[in-house]
């Protein structure tokens, strides 16, 4: 599988390294503005630098990781499928509404696949949380609830940390309730960023429950943390350690989890989906649903209004998709 990798920063790195390692994936080249940081992230791996993305998708590639900053997602996805390349793009998928619809439709129309990373998706200790909910150990889950912070990291400069960070919870979420948001009210502000580096978002949903979101930069520590709350107990995850505890009124117990890299478990599907007629695990509209609920929560926070959700006029999607990735049991 012929590979490019564009946008070779702190993240797109990431990607590199991974897919350098899969046996069956040869990276073809990396492409960043920053020549010298192209040149030495291509001397690393022992592939072709590019300062050109163009130039990269010139190259005859299978597919390719979109790792650069949201306004540029649209643009450069669409000159990647026109090239004829399968896409993951990380998250949001883009930085309007407007321009993700664009790049699912053309995905569509050329019939490439689209991915979006939503990389908690493939941590395998959401897999467990969900397997716990659907099959009622929980009982009829009323409110779901999580924090997300930690310090902040400068080359994050286009956009605040409602676009940021909270597409991660909104998605999993979503996914753990299988429905989408209907209202948002969120409460932000700004310490140091020229956008929001703190909110919290409240969410309802479709059919009522609820959801709430914390998140800031201004923590000198990373938590990444969320709670389940049922009518017949209540589930706590940790996204960092990858652990599911279950509590009801005589016991806690913890789940097994099968801890593996969410990233790489992100990058491996996103190949065994090129060759298989499958819809992503995590699709274009999920994302584009993450997205107009960080958007909508951007003009609540403004406005100090609670916001109705913008349903996108796209095809409806399953959620609850269960996870690709095999999940050890709970005890």
């Amino acid at each position: 599988m012929r590979i490019g990798v564009i946008g070779v920063g702190k993240m797109g790195f990431n990607h590199v390294k991974i897919f350098s390692q899969m046996k069956d994936v040869q990276v073809v080249g990396v492409a960043d503005v920053n020549a010298q940081v192209a040149r030495d992230v291509a001397q690393e791996f022992d592939t072709r630098p590019y300062t050109n993305y163009l130039d990269l998708l010139a190259q005859d590639l299978d597919a390719v990781s979109i790792v650069v900053p949201t306004t540029l997602h649209k643009q450069v996805a669409m000159d990647a499928l026109n090239a004829g390349c399968h896409i993951l793009v990380e998250k949001p998928i883009a930085a309007t509404l407007d321009e993700g619809k664009d790049m699912i439709a053309l995905a569509q129309k050329v019939n490439k696949k689209l991915l979006v990373g939503h990389v908690e998706r493939f941590n395998p200790a959401v897999g467990i949380l969900k397997e716990l909910i659907d099959d009622g150990v929980l009982g009829e889950v009323v409110s779901i609830s999580s924090k997300r912070v930690g310090p902040y990291q400068p080359r994050i400069s286009d956009c605040g940390i409602i676009l940021d960070l909270a597409p991660h919870d909104i998605d999993v979420i979503s996914y753990l309730y299988n429905d989408r948001v209907r209202e948002v009210y969120a409460v932000a502000g700004k310490v140091f960023h020229s956008h929001e580096d703190h909110a919290t978002l409240m969410l309802k949903f479709r059919r009522g429950m609820a959801g709430v979101i914390e998140t800031s930069w201004l923590p000198p520590h990373r938590d990444r943390r969320l709670n389940v709350v049922g009518n017949s107990g209540v589930a706590t995850l940790d996204f960092i350690e990858q652990k599911v505890v279950v509590y009801d009124k005589n016991w806690a117990r913890e789940a097994n989890v099968d801890r593996k890299e969410p990233l790489r478990n992100e990058l491996r599907y996103f190949i065994k989906l090129i060759s298989n007629g499958e819809q992503p695990f995590v699709s274009g509209e999920d994302s584009l649903h993450a997205l107009s609920v960080a958007l909508s929560a951007v003009d609540s926070y403004k406005s100090g209004r609670v916001i109705r959700v913008q349903m996108p006029d796209i095809a409806e999607v399953n959620t609850g998709k269960v996870s690709p990735f095999r999940m050890v049991k709970k005890q």
